[in-house]
This record gives structure tokens, C-alpha cells and sequence, in this order.
């Protein structure tokens, strides 16, 4: 089953000091950043800003699931931002789920509290778009991506951006991001795996999350090759031109 492209937009809200909205997979999220702004005493720290991310779901009230979203992304974000140029500071970011994908076999109801992992990529890309919109300071940008090992006829294959059927019948699903510089941020993984099918989950991530399209005469050249998934650092890269592009066009 084809993927279709990832979707951005910038500035998606008016009264936050950065917003974007970001669609893949059949997910969309739409986040928002503001700050540094003072903080309150509880979340207050002498020598760095907190991070507070806050994780809003599709329909009802968040729960134990929402809790563990934030408390990965937190984790996560706190090491990409420049924190400690904020002391006494709050930078608070949220994260609206408005639609997921749908799986015809299985009533998503029931299965809902055990999938956290495969929308992690979605939340984490979408927060640091709104970062980046709310100009906020950091040491690097991150990609993110989602990985599945499928059983198909007696033999294992990986999976990137699996669909809600092969993350049904996965025997390990993964969720990694990588910074600009090619570092390992985030690394969540559910279910049983060998070291090599670690291995062989690693370098397909890093393939999706670190490794840009060539170039020719200093124009992307989009590679035919699907089953490594989208380049999500071009993918980045091309929204944050789009947005300049959309500022500087002032006449």
C-alpha cells in the first residue's frame, strides 16, 4: 500500500507563538509552542527552563496513555532545546490528535490504551515544526519515524510506517529519532526481536530520518525507492523554506 507524501503547514494558529499542523500516515496533529515564558513556582528551575508538553487525544479526556506520550516527548525535546538559556522558564507545548487511521479488522476501540508507539512519530515531528515556527533556540532539529518486524510466509521483513494491519500482526514495533547530526534521541520499542532484527530496525530508521535525497544542480532529486520510506530531513527542510519563502514575500 502506497504512503502518501507527509503534509505541513506553519503557523497554523494565530495566537501561539508557533504552531504547525502535520499530516502523515493517517495521522494529524496540530501543536502548539509558547514561550519562554515565566514559570510557575512548582515548575520553576534555578538554572534551565521546563519543558512542559502536554498531549491532547482525537475524543475524550487524556489518560494513563496521554501521560506516557508526554513523558517520552518531554524527555526528548528537553535535549534538542536550549534550555539552560532560559532559567526560571516555562516552554509549554501542545499537542492536538485530531484524526488517526482507521483499521477495518479490528475495533480500534478495544485496542486503543496498547498503541502508543506508532503515533509518536506524528507527535514528535509536529512538536518540533511548532518549535521551530515559535523560533524557539536549539541545538539541533530531529526526525522521527516508526518501524515494524512482520511475519509474511515464515520469514520476517521490516516494516517503516507500518499500516494498522502489520502493526496488528507485528512481533516488535519501534519509534526512533534522530537529530541533524545523525544522533540517536529517541528509541521506544514493544515487543519480542533479536539483536540483529535490532540492527537491521536501526539502519532502516536512520535511512528514513538521516539520509537526504541527492542533489543535481542544486535541485532535490526524489528517489523511486518506497520501501525506505520518505526522506524526512529534505521533508523538513522544504517546509521551513516554504515558510521563509511565505515571510520575506512581503510585496
Amino acid at each position: 500500500m502506497t504512503i502518501a507524501a507527509p503534509e505541513a503547514s506553519l503557523n497554523a494558529l494565530p495566537r501561539a507563538d508557533g504552531s504547525a499542523r502535520y499530516s502523515y500516515a493517517g495521522y494529524t496533529v496540530t501543536a502548539s509552542v509558547n514561550g519562554p515564558i515565566e514559570a510557575q513556582r512548582r515548575d520553576e528551575h534555578a538554572y534551565e527552563a521546563h519543558v512542559d508538553v502536554i498531549v491532547r487525544p482525537a475524543a475524550g479526556v487524556g489518560g494513563t496513555r496521554e501521560r506516557h506520550l508526554e513523558s517520552i516527548l518531554q524527555s526528548s525535546l528537553a535535549q534538542i532545546i536550549l534550555v539552560k538559556n532560559f532559567p526560571r522558564s516555562v516552554i509549554q507545548i501542545v499537542l492536538q490528535i485530531e484524526s488517526t487511521p482507521e483499521n477495518a479488522y479490528v475495533n480500534t476501540k478495544l485496542v486503543q490504551a496498547s498503541l502508543n508507539l506508532p503515533i509518536i512519530p506524528a507527535l514528535f515531528q509536529t512538536a518540533v515544526l511548532a518549535l521551530l515556527s515559535a523560533t524557539v533556540p536549539m541545538k539541533a532539529t530531529a526526525t522521527s519515524t516508526v518501524v515494524a518486524v512482520v511475519l509474511e510466509d515464515g520469514s520476517k521483513k521490516i516494516v517503516a510506517d507500518p499500516s494498522p494491519k502489520d502493526i496488528g500482526e507485528a512481533t516488535s514495533l519501534h519509534a526512533l529519532a534522530f537529530t541533524s547530526h545523525d544522533e540517536l534521541l529517541l528509541s521506544e520499542s514493544e515487543g519480542d526481536f533479536t539483536v540483529k532484527e535490532w540492527d537491521d530496525v536501526y539502519e532502516r530508521a536512520q535511512e528514513i530520518c538521516c539520509q537526504s535525497a541527492p542533489k543535481q544542480a542544486g535541485v532535490d532529486m526524489m528517489l523511486d525507492d518506497d520501501a525506505s520510506g520518505p526522506d524526512m530531513r529534505s521533508f523538513l527542510r522544504s517546509a521551513l523554506e516554504t515558510k521563509v519563502a511565505s515571510d520575506l514575500y512581503w510585496k
